[in-house]
């Protein structure tokens, strides 16, 4: 008796289908089709069919599939899933063959409704928010007092519990590659960082040429990754030691040494009598040194330090402290990729254009959304340990700088710095000279046609000037605490 209960239901069911197949067919159907469709004909069962579906059907001009089995409705890949509106191929089953089918997905809102919202969160025009953390003010600018807070403002701002980050793993650099560089200044090696920071590929120019001299007395050690000397691995040859740099002396098809690691060898000490390695830390700039732009004096401290570095270094003989001998300059610049004081390129000429509204390069930047100064040193200072440069057991290093940040970031990270070296704008030299007649300590006025032919970048020994530059400057010493006298003071 169950069993003819259930195949009356399907025969009814099937009925259903069928009526709804013809009322929602693209174009009613023909004669034809009606005599082709006799041996399947049902009874008619107008009076159990819901009288507001057929007025629908009945009043809308055309009703496809869609419109009544949209997306929410399986797709017609499986004609027996449960909302499925083609049963054309249906057949049906054995009561004891079918299977448990599986429930439709329901969609669910991630969004509670207002009431719970407003409960929790507040209304959304309502006070202001307390911030989650302290606000910091931007490096570089001094700091204003604020008045203090009430109590209770202090004591929502402890009760929130901090969110913790997970430490960061330590710093690692690594020099991947190191290859000889003639400039105009004399021959650099040019050192290829990789670390575990950021995807930057951050660059050392080593100045360095008594190692290209076998013959010299050594003075004081060479400039020497370590990293990039050390053994990467138990089966590398010796060809792909030479291939990445780490070789000694000058590479050539006659001289193929490689070199040994830094744990292995014996390096000459520092007499006392040889000055400290110079050294600058250079930020990228496309601007000024690629298209030679004189908003920023940038080109021109990268050639400038350049040549500084390279200068030969006179030194009371070793053998007859009477006499003086000549040796190579030595030191390195590292130049490290955060154009713009960290902000990137985009947004650097994006200030650009806001220093042209009549806005400083400070102002630019915190319109921007950053800060004044945005760059981290914490990598050069791993690349200047690679180097043994400043570190502990080591021999200090002169720093090539005006930024009295930049000084206070590298002896943070454990450099060792024994002398500042000032970087004045060339222009600023010529200036100076021309209207006292005495050079500044420490800096070199530019003069010769020899020398503005050499240069290592769009500026070269010229000298970037004009009314952006000053306005830059200025900005540097007046806002950033650079230690740089201005024109105004000469």
């Amino acid at each position: 008796m169950a069993h003819h209960g259930d195949h009356t239901c399907i025969e009814d069911s099937l009925a259903d289908l069928a009526l709804l197949d013809m009322l929602t067919a693209p174009a009613p159907p023909t004669a034809a089709d009606l005599n082709a469709k006799k041996h399947a004909a049902y009874k008619r069962r107008d009076a159990d069919l819901d009288p507001l579906l057929l007025a629908a059907a009945a009043s809308y001009g055309h009703v496809t599939r869609n419109h009544y089995a949209h997306d929410f409705f399986p797709a017609v890949g499986d004609p027996r899933a449960e909302g499925a509106y083609d049963w054309t191929k249906w057949q049906p089953e054995a009561p004891g063959a079918r299977q448990e089918r599986r429930p439709r997905p329901k969609y669910v809102s991630r969004q509670a409704p207002r009431s719970q919202r407003v409960k929790q969160e507040g209304k959304e025009n309502g006070a202001a928010k307390s911030p989650s953390g302290p606000l910091q003010c931007a490096d570089n600018l001094p700091i204003h007092s604020s008045p203090p807070s009430s109590p209770s403002a202090a004591s929502s701002s402890t009760a929130a519990p901090a969110t913790q980050l997970p430490p960061s793993p330590e710093l690692e650099v690594k020099c991947m590659a190191r290859t000889r560089v003639p400039t105009p200044h004399g021959p650099v090696f040019l050192h290829l960082y990789h670390n575990n920071r950021d995807n930057k590929e951050h660059l050392a120019i080593v100045v360095d040429p008594a190692q290209l001299q076998d013959d010299a007395p050594a003075v004081a050690p060479h400039i020497r990754s370590r990293s990039l000397d050390a053994v990467w691995s138990d089966s590398e040859t010796e060809m792909e030691r030479i291939t990445r740099g780490a070789y000694v002396g000058r590479l050539s098809q006659k001289s193929q040494i490689p070199s040994r690691p830094a744990t292995g060898r014996a390096d000459p000490p520092r007499l006392d009598t040889v000055p400290s390695p110079l050294v600058r830390i250079h930020s990228e700039c496309f601007t000024g040194e690629t298209i030679g732009s004189m908003r920023c004096d940038c080109g021109e401290q990268l050639d400038e330090a350049i040549r500084q570095i390279s200068q030969p270094i006179t030194i009371p003989s070793p053998a007859d402290p009477a006499q003086t001998v000549t040796i190579p300059g030595r030191g390195a610049v590292i130049y490290m990729r955060q154009e713009g004081r960290g902000i990137g390129l985009l947004s650097k000429i994006r200030a650009y254009n806001l220093q042209d509204l009549g806005h400083d390069t400070v102002t630019a930047n915190l319109m921007l959304g950053h800060e004044a100064d945005e760059r981290g040193y914490a990598i050069a200072g791993a690349i200047l340990r690679d180097l043994g440069l400043g570190t502990d057991g080591s021999e200090g290093v002169r720093l090539l700088t005006n930024n009295p940040d930049k000084m206070q970031a590298l002896e943070k990270e454990g450099i060792r710095i024994v002398e500042r070296v000032p970087m004045v704008p060339r222009a600023w030299q010529r200036r100076q000279h021309a209207k006292t007649g005495a050079e500044l300590v420490g800096v070199h006025v530019h003069d010769g046609e020899e020398e503005k032919e050499r240069g290592v970048t769009m500026i070269g020994t010229s000298e970037v000037y004009g009314e952006d530059l000053d306005k830059y400057l200025r900005t540097k010493v007046l806002r950033m605490g650079h230690m740089l006298p201005l024109l105004s003071e000469i």
